[in-house]
């Protein structure tokens, strides 16, 4: 295999291990995964897939460039506008990232808020049930 065929596989195992640690969907992330390294629809069957590579999609907004290696550039002005490009990728990323992590925040809150819910009205029901036990243990004493 390719250096980069192995970093690509890599990189796509990485993403299935995020995908299944947030608990959205793990089978339909495994299932995406496969049918996107490679690239038809049968990838779901459980056969060993044969593995293409295909044109890599980004999803940079326009306007930033993936710059080219530090020891192409000469002038320190493009070493100045490199170092600017960089940060402002690492922002952007990190700005996705802090809305991602957000998003799950408020997720989880919500299912702990729906699971106290539940258990309150448990409890409730438990209350009330005990109260009739008492009732009728008072009832057969007297």
């Amino acid at each position: 295999m390719s250096v980069l065929l192995l970093v690509i596989l890599h990189m796509l195992a990485s993403l299935e291990q995020f995908m299944l640690s947030s608990r959205r969907g793990a089978e339909l992330c495994v299932q995406r995964l496969s049918m996107a390294v490679t690239g038809d629809e049968t990838a779901a069957t459980g056969d060993m897939p044969s593995y293409q590579l295909r044109t890599p999609t980004t999803n940079l907004p326009q306007g930033v460039v993936m710059a080219a290696s530090p020891g192409a550039l000469h002038s320190p002005q493009q070493l100045a506008e490199e170092a600017t490009r960089k940060r402002e990728l690492r922002l952007m990323k990190n700005r996705e990232a802090a809305k991602e992590c957000r998003r799950r925040k408020k997720e989880y809150i919500k299912c702990l808020e729906s699971r106290v819910a539940v258990l309150e009205v448990q409890n409730q029901k438990l209350l009330e049930e005990l109260e009739l036990l008492r009732d009728i243990c008072s009832s057969k004493a007297d």
